[in-house]
């Protein structure tokens, strides 16, 4: 065919016509589906899928304008069709306008419809990498510490740090927590990863100099998407308006990502913690510290953290967030470390209620009041009610919303707690611990494979996440009992990490930590002791090394060899128990101390007093733990048919966490009553899996 007449045929066909429909309909629906399908949080493929389509489509719609015509009496061969070229040109292009539309249309529905309906929870590391990226949506890198001390880097934290909170009071803007952020370089190399990997649209990147009485503060807003600039600002101030510059780089993020404020919202990044800037660089050596504490639980690092805050206080009497941030630290050493005085509670109260009546509208001190409630007193309601007002205050307080399914998990309301837990981690993706609680909630619930998965998960974030090993190990005994794949999983974890959840306390597993545990299960009781042959210098650590030798030498029925250490043992943990009656934690030691002098109506004496003081109805998860403990002193002492039945409850609900059957079947713990009919019809019988 002569070019020119193939050009002709084609404008004759209207083929020119249905292209440029085409693309008009094609470029509409891509920009609709990248603007509505992530309001519904459909993964990214979803969209890149419809730009293949479009793609795809385009020459199959010139094929068919070349070879059809749709006329009156059907579609036909154009050269079957006799009517005017103007009738066959408006009618060719309307129809394939209307059928590219409709077929992308219900393309984009279908895909939309399906992929949306996918369970994030039950895939965590989805929440890590994002599925769709929200435009106003910013992680906030750490800042680099560029002063000739340096020991300043706690001082570029802590600009970092107040930035990222002023932002995070921002409802129309998606915040990474620093949690999360603190895992990257200050300048990392691949932005385009940073971007998947938190979920964000744009980092914030800068430096802090401090020298003397001046600070520099650099930042530059980037495009992590692109890896383009989108803004770079310095400050040079003096250190008494370090505030302003802070209020000024968050005003200046939320501008150029156009967000919206509230009167509320845009007060807040005005307002600075406190006036007294040697106040403020006290507390932020006290966050420095803190982030250690937390992340090595050690209590020196709790107790030097607490002076910072205590100095900081001292020098402004009026500073609410570091009152709020003291009785976090409190707390949580009162949690993680050892239970403190009634009247150093009420003591701690105090200063928790002071902090809110000074700053009401300030998100932390709520969230401190809500964990002094939860981890003080188990005060559950209201815990909530606090965590609930921080929310209000600061939309992307993840640790807010991280605490309220940790309540939730407490109370048994399981599917409410795993929801809660999945948000969290969206706002916090690289946070191992939250990943780990995360995976930790589906072991009482015996959903070993879901368990198994979402703990590698937080390993992968955390190699050395501790609780991640943790229930990694307890997805393995509890589902399969698999003792050579539980040993080979705990030789890649750091050999000096005994494996100890301090929150957690009543069976047997809890007192020798997991690590010794394993050996345990493996009937290596030689290497189970090795594991404490040392521990830390305080009188807690000392009291945990001895218990757990004690328990240890009496599954592997060493009593004489246990005498000695049981003697030193009863002495610190009666003593202990003079000085705090109701220190549950270390009744539930000295019950196996008093097994291993052969004082049995003791045992299980104290093991009753202790499970009755923190029921399941009281704390679903170390209730249960107790009730096990309680358990296995009943079934080392000769009382079979009562530890058979609490068995036999424990399987029937969730508390896979300490009662499983292919663990039972493995764990010398009950080999007193392992041949009782009793037992061994518990262990060919079902376990409740679920909620």
């Amino acid at each position: 065919m002569n070019p020119r007449n193939f050009f002709t045929e084609l404008k004759r066909r209207n083929v020119y016509k249905v292209a440029v429909a085409y693309a008009v309909v094609g470029w509409l629906v891509v920009q609709i589906s990248s603007t509505v399908l992530p309001t519904f949080h459909a993964p990214e493929w979803v969209v890149q899928t419809l730009v293949v389509l479009v793609a795809l489509g385009f020459p199959i719609a010139l094929v068919i304008a070349w070879a059809f015509e749709l006329t009156p009496e059907g579609l036909k061969r154009t050269e079957d069709v006799d009517i005017t070229p103007q009738k066959r040109g408006k009618t060719r292009a309307w129809i394939y306008v209307v059928a590219v539309g409709a077929f992308l249309s219900i393309g984009l529905f279908f895909l939309g419809r399906y992929s949306t309906g996918n369970n994030v929870a039950s895939r965590p590391s989805e929440v890590a990498t994002g599925s769709s990226i929200p435009q106003k949506s910013i992680a906030v890198l750490p800042f680099e510490n560029l002063s000739d001390d340096k020991n300043a880097a706690y001082f570029a934290d802590g600009i970092q740090d107040e930035i990222l909170t002023k932002l995070a009071s921002i409802a129309d803007l998606k915040v990474i927590s620093r949690t999360s952020t603190a895992k990257y370089k200050s300048k990392p190399e691949d932005l385009k990863t940073v971007s998947q990997q938190l979920g964000v649209a744009t980092v914030l990147e800068g430096s802090v100099q401090k020298a003397a009485d001046k600070v520099r503060v650099n930042v530059q807003l980037i495009d992590a998407r692109a890896d383009s600039h989108l803004w770079a600002k310095s400050y040079d101030r003096e250190m008494k308006d370090v505030f302003a510059v802070e209020s000024e780089v968050a005003q200046e993020i939320a501008d150029s990502l156009q967000a919206k404020l509230s009167p509320a919202e845009a007060s807040t990044l005005a307002t600075a913690p406190t006036k007294d800037t040697a106040a403020y660089d006290l507390f932020l050596k006290g966050e420095y510290e803190e982030r250690l504490a937390d992340s090595s639980l050690k209590a020196e690092s709790f107790d030097q953290a607490a002076a910072w805050y205590r100095q900081a206080i001292a020098r402004d009497p009026n500073f609410a967030l570091a009152m709020a941030r003291l009785v976090q630290n409190r707390i949580q050493r009162h949690w993680f470390i050892e239970q403190m005085s009634e009247a150093d509670l009420a003591q701690l109260r105090s200063v928790a209620e002071q902090a809110v009546a000074l700053a009401p509208n300030l998100a932390q001190v709520h969230v401190a009041l809500g964990q002094f409630y939860y981890h003080g007193y188990r005060q559950y309601e209201q815990a909530l009610a606090e965590f609930e007002r921080a929310l209000q205050l600061q939309p992307n307080a993840s640790s807010a919303l991280e605490y309220s399914g940790y309540v939730h998990r407490r109370r048994g309301q399981w599917e409410r707690c795993l929801d809660e837990l999945k948000r969290a981690l969206e706002g916090d993706p690289r946070n191992a611990s939250i990943a780990a609680n995360f995976a930790n909630t589906y072991l009482p619930l015996r959903m070993w494979k879901e368990a198994e998965r979402t703990a590698r998960h937080a390993l992968e974030i955390d190699p050395y996440a501790a609780d991640g090993m943790r229930t990694l190990l307890g997805s393995i005994i509890g589902g399969s009992g698999d003792i050579n794949e539980a040993q080979r999983v705990l030789a890649t974890f750091p050999a000096e990490n005994k494996i100890l959840v301090n929150s957690n306390f009543g069976d047997v597993r809890a007192i020798t930590g997991d690590r010794a545990y394993i050996f345990v299960l493996a009937r290596d009781f030689k290497a189970a002791l090795k594991v404490w042959e040392t521990a830390g210098n305080s009188a807690v650590d000392e009291r945990r090394r001895l218990s757990a030798r004690v328990a240890i030498r009496v599954l592997g029925g060493d009593l004489t060899g246990a005498q000695a250490e049981a003697e030193k043992a009863r002495e610190l943990l009666e003593e202990r128990l003079r000085e705090l009656p109701n220190d549950i934690s270390s009744m539930t030691q000295l019950s196996w101390v008093y097994l291993a002098l052969k004082r049995n109506s003791d045992a299980t004496k104290l093991s009753w007093q202790a499970a009755s003081l923190l029921p399941p109805e009281k704390d679903v998860v170390v209730g249960n733990l107790l009730l096990t403990g309680l358990a296995e002193m009943e079934a080392r002492t000769g009382a079979t048919a009562d530890a058979i039945a609490i068995l036999r409850r424990l399987l029937s609900i969730p508390a896979g966490g300490s009662v499983a059957i292919a663990r039972l079947k493995i764990d010398p713990v009950w080999d007193p009553i392992r041949n009782d009919p009793g037992f061994q019809q518990l262990l060919a019988g079902k376990e409740h899996v679920g909620p």
